[in-house]
């Protein structure tokens, strides 16, 4: 065997397993720990089981089974195997079985014994996959309750290894240098413009690394239709002798050996995913062009939704690309970003488990007996509103019961390879689902054709099918033999379906209802909205069920949908549709309105008016009227807020009656005021004065009118309002009104002065005064001076504290 890196490191490592039964290594890419782990492991006979090594793709499973078995002179399926998802080349003399993360999961929990097994590897556990994660605490709770003679060992690239040790209760950490010859780094002199190509961005690249350096040359594009894009802009640029090789999860197997294997001539140019950047070993690449971009799931647990996003690479990626140069000599790479923007990528991608759509891990963790994930030793524990979201879905398609337990419904799905929703399509459809679960877990084979699935299932029927847009034939074949592989496991149809019932049992949250207007707009039964563009064929649909979607946070573009008529809706989801008894404030109409309505979720399939709506229903939506609008002051309402918040301050006991207090407390205050109230001039008119006062009690109002009365009664009788608005209590009346007052008004407990302010006979402020004594001993002689001359007819004393209050004239001589 050739001499790899991680030669040096494996007697550690198997002393290491030897002596404590779990170990993480950390490797470098091109290491060879893939290949030559496995082998020694056997080779040692540490255990007498198989082992079984976790690969997170089914090219690298394959490719590394493969790899395998040639170091040993077999055939696969002799000593090494593997299983994948519709293929598993296993023998009964296999010894190592190379896996997939699905087929891991559904091993420990159909055998949590484990039966036969000796060891689990976790391959590549930095891509932090969310079965890796799961697979991982899973295996560690069966060796801790049930195995201790089983063997754990993770391997990783790049990942921080000294947490995944922490969490195997202080593991044996083991580490390779690696061999990695140097890399030569080209960054981009200066970002790309505005509203670049990135595919034609790319292709400039690599045309400029061709005529820079020798060798293979191994391109990362975010995705499929980048790399048809990028090769489409290439392909006429190349010069003779150059072989442009796809690389990515949906292409068939004999195409993904052709960009895996060394051309025999000529210049090999692979356009790839990040399927490319571990676990596989490409030969005779010698040069790297990196476009940055990566493409990721990501779950919206607020629509439901998971989504497919274009981000930038963090470092950890854009170093396991560089270093895919220098595995066998020394390699360039060229990044399609400034060296400036580099400092801007995050380190890590983020783990599946924080990202991702957890409804498997919910099925898987209810099916293991776990309600609480911290249970488990998992290295990043779950959302928890994207798991609250996942069981509740779980609970719609009767896969949990009542307490968040699994029921034999849910044991059923989860022995299914699909996601839960289209295991329950197809165990409540039975065998004429499994094209249409096929066909949605694969990628759509006529992009580009519109909304309607009608096409894409009669495409699969029949090869001959005329179709807008040409036809993935590849895609159509794999979907084929998956569809009969899922129809061997599914149970007799019970009765014949349409497309659109099928989809409603695997998305009853995407049941869509067309709003009222002439674009076609949906409310869909989950309460998110969505849109079909005005020129598809089924935009004039009233119900559809929204098979994919954009997962736009506002407004989601329906990209698969099927029409769904009433009728199959009330047979598949009719008992979850009931009547709806609805007291509502309408914004738009600025009214109480009243209805009854047939729902099923947020669809409202059948509207009428409940004229007999009881009283108090009606007024709490008049609340809602009140949040809405606000409240509707007065002046005298106001002046009675403020004089309890004045004696409130000065340390009485009396309720708080400010803004956010009676806004919160609504119903507790003016509901029983809002009777008869239906509209927005209804509530504008409503009179808060009474509704304030009975806050407070009998006391603590006779307590307020003592000691901040509303009014001020002067010598003369009047009852003059006292504004409690400002800084301190005031008063304006005047200045004749309070001859022969020698004390100056006060209030509350701590004897507060009222603000006067003294006005002319023509009601205009001629003073303002907090010390009523102070002013007539003081002030008021120069008062007198000025007012005699400009009101001679009205009385001005020498002595205000003895004369006689009047708001009268001078009588005539």
């Amino acid at each position: 065997m050739t001499p790899l890196p991680i030669d040096a490191a494996l007697p550690d490592l198997i002393a290491a397993l030897a002596r404590a039964g779990r170990a993480v290594l950390q490797a470098p890419p091109g290491a060879g720990k893939t290949t030559r782990v496995p082998l020694a492991l056997l080779q040692a006979g540490l255990t007498g089981g198989r082992i079984v090594m976790l690969e997170p793709r089914r090219l690298a499973a394959r490719a590394a089974a493969e790899r395998m078995a040639e170091t040993l002179g077999e055939a696969v399926g002799e000593t090494v195997g593997y299983r994948i998802r519709g293929e598993t080349k296993i023998g009964r003399e296999t010894r190592i079985e190379v896996v997939t993360e699905g087929i891991l999961t559904r091993m420990i929990q159909s055998d949590p014994g484990l039966d036969g097994i000796g060891a689990i590897l976790f391959d590549e556990f930095h891509e932090r996959s969310l079965a890796a994660d799961l697979g991982l605490a899973l295996a560690w709770e069966v060796r801790s309750a049930l195995r201790e003679d089983l063997i754990l060992l993770v391997m990783s690239a790049t990942l921080d290894a000294a947490p995944v040790a922490a969490l195997l209760d202080e593991a044996p950490l083991i580490s390779s240098e690696g061999r990695a010859f140097p890399v030569e780094t080209i960054w981009l002199d200066r970002p790309l413009p505005k509203g670049a190509r990135l595919p034609e961005a790319t292709a400039d690249l690599v045309a400029q690394a061709l005529a820079e350096t020798q060798g293979g040359i191994l391109v990362f594009l975010p995705g499929e239709a980048e790399i048809r894009r990028c090769t489409a802009a290439l392909a006429p640029r190349l010069p003779p002798g150059c072989h442009l090789r796809p690389l990515y999860g949906a292409l068939p197997f004999a195409e993904q050996r052709a960009a895996i294997r060394p051309e025999p001539e000529g210049r090999k140019i692979v356009l790839a995913t990040s399927i490319a950047e571990t676990s596989l070993t490409i030969e005779d690449i010698r040069v790297v062009v990196d476009a940055g971009r990566a493409r990721r799931s990501r779950f919206d647990p607020n629509s439901g939704m998971s989504r497919l996003v274009t981000e930038r690479v963090t470092r950890a990626e854009a170093e396991q690309r560089r270093g895919r140069a220098g595995r066998v000599a020394p390699g360039r790479c060229y990044r399609l970003w400034t060296r400036g923007e580099e400092g801007a990528l995050a380190a890590f991608p983020p783990p599946e488990i924080v990202a991702g759509d957890l409804t498997g891990l919910a099925l898987d963790l209810a099916l293991w007996g776990t309600t609480d994930p911290a249970d488990l030793a998992l290295l990043t524990q779950p959302n928890p509103g994207a798991l609250a979201e996942a069981r509740a879905l779980l609970s719609a398609l009767g896969a949990l019961d009542g307490k968040g337990r699994v029921t034999d419904h849910g044991r059923a799905l989860a022995a299914l390879p699909l996601h839960p929703r289209l295991g329950h399509m197809l165990a409540m459809a039975g065998k004429q689902a499994a094209p249409l679960a096929a066909l949605l877990e694969d990628r759509d084979p006529l992009r580009g054709a519109g909304t309607d699935l009608a096409l894409r299932l009669r495409a699969l029927a029949d090869p001959r099918a005329e179709t807008p847009v040409p036809a993935d034939r590849a895609t159509l074949t794999r979907i084929r033999a998956e569809a009969k592989r899922l129809a061997a496991r599914a149970p007799d149809s019970p009765r014949p379906m349409s497309a659109g019932e099928m989809a409603a049992l695997a998305y009853p949250d995407r049941i869509g209802l067309r709003r009222k207007g002439e674009a076609p707009r949906y409310v869909l039964s989950g309460g998110k909205g969505a849109v079909m563009d005005a020129a598809d064929p089924l935009a004039g649909q009233r119900l559809i069920v929204a098979l994919d979607l954009d997962g736009d946070a506002r407004e989601a573009r329906i990209r698969l949908a099927a029409p769904l008529s009433e009728a199959a809706l009330r047979t598949t989801h009719g008992a979850a549709i009931a009547w709806a008894e609805i007291c509502d404030w309408s914004r738009r109409e600025n009214r109480v309105i009243a209805r009854r309505q047939e729902r099923l979720g947020a669809l409202v399939l059948d509207d009428r008016p409940w004229p007999d709506a009881p009283p108090e229903a009606m007024a709490r939506a008049a609340l809602d009227g009140i949040r809405a609008l606000g409240l509707p002051w007065s002046e005298s309402a106001r002046r009675f807020q403020a004089r309890v918040a004045l004696i409130r301050q000065q340390g009485a006991d009396l309720p708080d009656l400010s803004d956010s207090t009676l806004l919160d407390r609504l119903e507790d205050w003016l509901l029983p005021h809002l009777s008869g109230a239906r509209t927005a001039e209804d509530l504008r008119r409503l009179d808060l004065l009474p509704a304030l006062r009975a806050c407070l009690n009998w006391n603590q109002q006779q307590s307020l009118d003592r000691l901040a009365p509303a009014h001020f009664e002067t010598p003369l009788g009047r009852q003059v309002p006292i504004d409690y608005a400002g800084d301190s209590p005031a008063i304006e009346l005047r200045l004749q009104e309070l001859f022969g007052t020698t004390t100056h008004p006060c209030i509350g407990p701590h004897r507060l002065p009222l603000r006067i302010t003294l006005l002319s006979p023509a009601n205009r402020p001629v003073q303002v005064t907090t010390d009523l004594p102070g002013f007539w001993a003081t002030s008021y002689a120069d008062v007198r001076k000025d007012m005699r001359g400009r009101y001679p007819k009205h009385p001005w004393p020498e002595d205000p504290t003895a004369a006689t209050p009047s708001l009268r004239r001078k009588p005539r001589p």
